[in-house]
């Protein structure tokens, strides 16, 4: 019997587990043609049924994620109603503060001081770009982002990578690797001085609380089992956040950012950003968000999946590479770069400049 759950395992094996988690491919792929586990899954409202959501929720619940199968289809339908429930009280709010490598050299060119307004912004480890060190790559060797000093070697998965900048807070417990393409603007003053950001407040469906263990936890059942340096990278992060925990409110979007955009301090530059978002409202949806978007004073960076806003898929000098999931960073609905969904990668287009 056809099933668009079944398909929505499937392509999440194939697209999104495949080359990242061999574990979660495994898991997907099954459940895709699981009776028991479809059924269980259908009777959750649409939204409510994702692979992340699914594995969160049994990781959360200590069930086993990593030891088969068999094992996971047997506690699953043991433990169906905590699953049900788990799911239907959380969402996927995977919180990646890596994607501040991708935000910051933009960040950079925009009128300082800086306000950092996050839409979906989960716990809002993504508001501290000036808390964190960077530590960007070139795994071919080409040393060509724009103002880059000396080069070292460092050993990466794919082989020897080699520094092209590192620079950022003294002191942090979070470092962030990217690799990087293209003439990415890391200039001199940028590796000298971080953006500086004098107010940093979010928007969320459900904001976490980085105060909250329970909250820190289901934060922690999102990290894909084999990302280690992912786990290492959140816990950092939250500690970074916990010693000044950022503005989040419950809301609409659409109202909440026109609150929170008036309530910026004199003098500093409003920047409303979000990545991974806005792919979960309808096209409508989207579209009245940038229609508030155009008519708000300051900037906005959207980093989402390329065909989410047809504005900036519409002006992207080249399609992205087939099958590659990248993200398109774009400033004020002008593309500036094909961004790594979590961070890792930035490969900034030539015609933007480095202003």
């Amino acid at each position: 019997m056809y099933s668009a759950t079944g398909d929505l395992y499937r392509a999440f094996a194939e697209r999104e587990a495949r080359g990242n988690s061999a574990i979660y491919r495994d898991l997907a792929e099954h459940v895709a043609g699981d009776d028991r586990l479809l059924a269980l899954l259908d009777g959750l409202p649409a939204a409510k049924r994702q692979p992340n959501l699914l594995f969160g929720a049994v990781r959360h619940l200590g069930g086993p994620v990593t030891a088969g199968w068999p094992a996971f289809r047997d506690w699953v339908t043991a433990h169906r109603d905590e699953v049900s429930a788990t799911m239907l009280e959380r969402r996927t709010q995977t919180n990646e503060a890596g994607r501040c490598a991708t935000l910051l050299p933009l960040l950079a060119t925009l009128p300082q001081p800086l306000a950092l307004i996050e839409v979906g912004a989960s716990a809002g480890l993504c508001l501290y770009p000036d808390r964190y060190r960077y530590r960007y790559l070139s795994a071919d060797g080409a040393a060509d982002a724009a103002g880059a000093g000396g080069t070292d070697g460092v050993d990466g998965a794919a082989g020897t990578a080699t520094v092209v900048a590192e620079f950022g807070a003294t002191g942090s417990p979070v470092t962030l690797d990217c690799t990087v393409d293209g003439p990415v603007p890391l200039t001199a003053a940028l590796r000298a001085r971080l953006p500086e950001v004098v107010w940093r407040a979010g928007i969320d469906l459900n904001p976490l609380d980085v105060r909250d263990e329970e909250d820190m936890r289901w934060l922690e059942s999102l990290v894909w089992p084999e990302q280690a340096h992912r786990l290492d990278r959140l816990r950092g992060a939250v500690r970074v956040a916990r010693a000044e925990p950022p503005l989040l409110l419950r809301g609409d979007l659409n109202a909440t950012v026109r609150e929170l955009v008036a309530r910026v301090p004199a003098g500093a530059t409003p920047v409303v950003f979000h990545s991974a978002v806005l792919a979960y409202l309808s096209p409508e949806a989207r579209e009245e968000f940038a229609a508030t978007m155009r008519e708000l004073p300051g900037h906005w960076i959207s980093n989402e999946a390329v065909s989410v806003l047809p504005a900036v898929a519409r002006r992207l000098p080249r399609p992205a590479p087939a099958g590659s999931g990248l993200f398109a960073l774009a400033l004020d609905e002008r593309p500036v770069a094909f961004t790594g969904p979590h961070g890792q990668s930035l490969d900034w287009f030539d015609d933007f400049g480095n202003a």
